[in-house]
């Protein structure tokens, strides 16, 4: 399995998908004839399931299967053939019979990769093995969230309560559940952390954090106490996950990370940052107040959404594309880091920024699309330039290759 040509292939709609977001932004300060939101669909697809998606089937394939059979390779394309289709398909007819055949495609495709991942992953660690199958697991689950769309739809409309929570459920269960799990399992992998009580202790207040948030987007259209209390209970679970993760990993980390060149310290002292302020904002909710202007001020719904895609699992995504040694050219690579991760604090900064301009009756502030636009334009550069970086490199992927770098 040569992961060259795939991690490009990510990386290429990793980049699609960015140009397309920034096409969102130009709208704005510029308007054209096309559909938002049939593009905003084309986005969010491309970079779910054909940048975080793929990329995790890569790694987690790499690292937990030993030499992986034909059929992962076969399986890889027949899903960026389903990620293409969706591409192509969503931007003319938003969810249709084309595009929800090629979604449709996707998710059987996913069901298939966790037989092959649950029959073929060799996994001596019991912590990593628990969160690579409870990440596998949380994936299954999200997709109950599309299954429940058709008939949504068909008995109460896309304005019901059902049909919005349907999508919360899928989004949710895709970034808590196995998007994060997955990355955990992907960096807890090489630490070999034995059972003991914060390790079992991380586990259960993980899962338990994971499902019971899920009772705060479920809120904002089924309003209830009761949830309020349940999301309070996620996040004091999630408050103490993150005490023990951070327990578990700070020494082996440390010693890690200790002759590591310093790109890949500032990438994950970058993620491990948006990871905390995640959690951060995650647990602000908790507070009524806090709550009521996360359902209200749509900047900070789709700055959180960002901070999760964009700074934590993106971030620890780059950080563990440099961990499997594949060669690039370094200062290529490490502009186009510096480059995404500094759109990515400017477009945030805006976006919360103006949000709490909104909550405060403030208005919008001078030249705010402008802004966006200039700072998106630095995650489309970024990205460009790591992939210039990696096709600059005359070597290709070798599992004996020891440098990550060439000249």
């Amino acid at each position: 399995m040569k992961l060259k040509p795939l991690f490009l292939v990510c990386l290429f709609n990793f980049l699609i998908a960015a140009a397309m977001g920034l096409a969102m932004r130009f709208i704005f300060i510029y308007p054209i004839a096309f559909n938002y939101r049939f593009l905003t669909h084309a986005h969010s697809h491309t970079a779910m399931l054909g940048w975080v998606y793929l990329m995790l089937f890569t790694l987690i394939t790499h690292s937990f299967v030993p030499n992986p059979k034909p059929i992962f390779t076969k399986l890889f394309w027949i899903t960026e053939a389903a990620v293409l289709g969706m591409l192509i398909s969503f931007p003319f007819q938003g969810y249709a019979a084309v595009s929800i055949t090629f979604s449709t495609l996707h998710i059987f495709c996913s069901y298939y990769f966790v037989y092959l991942i649950f029959k073929h992953a060799d996994i001596e660690n019991n912590l990593t093995r628990r969160l690579l199958k409870t990440a596998l697991v949380f994936m299954l689950i999200s997709t109950l969230g599309v299954w429940c769309l058709g008939p949504a739809v068909g008995i109460l409309g896309q304005a019901s309560a059902f049909y919005q929570i349907a999508i919360q459920f899928f989004l949710h269960f895709q970034f808590n559940g196995w998007f994060l799990i997955g990355l955990l399992a992907l960096l807890f992998n090489p630490f070999q952390i034995k059972d003991n009580q914060s390790s079992k202790r991380f586990y259960i207040l993980l899962v338990m954090a994971t499902i019971s948030t899920l009772a705060l987007p479920v809120s904002w259209f089924a309003p209830h106490p009761f949830l309020n209390i349940i999301n309070g209970i996620g996040v004091i679970c999630q408050l103490g996950a993150l005490y023990y993760f951070v327990d578990l990993v700070k020494v082996k980390f440390s010693a890690s990370t200790y002759q590591q060149s310093k790109l890949l310290k500032y990438l994950y002292l970058f993620a491990l940052g948006s990871f905390a302020f995640k959690i951060a904002l995650q647990s602000s909710s908790f507070i009524p107040a806090v709550a009521l202007m996360a359902k209200q001020q749509h900047n900070f719904v789709i700055g959180f959404i960002h901070l999760t895609m964009l700074g934590v699992v993106s971030g620890f995504l780059f950080a563990f594309l440099i961990q499997t040694k594949i060669t690039f050219h370094y200062n290529y690579f490490i502009w186009g880091v510096y480059s995404f991760i500094f759109g990515f604090l400017g477009t945030e900064s805006i976006m919360f920024l103006q949000g709490l301009l909104f909550t405060l009756e403030w208005g919008l502030m001078p030249k705010y699309y402008l802004l966006l636009f200039i700072f998106s334009t630095l995650l489309v550069l970024g990205i460009l330039l790591i992939i210039i970086g990696i096709l600059h490199s005359n070597t290709h992927y070798n599992d004996n290759t020891q440098t990550i770098k060439t000249t």
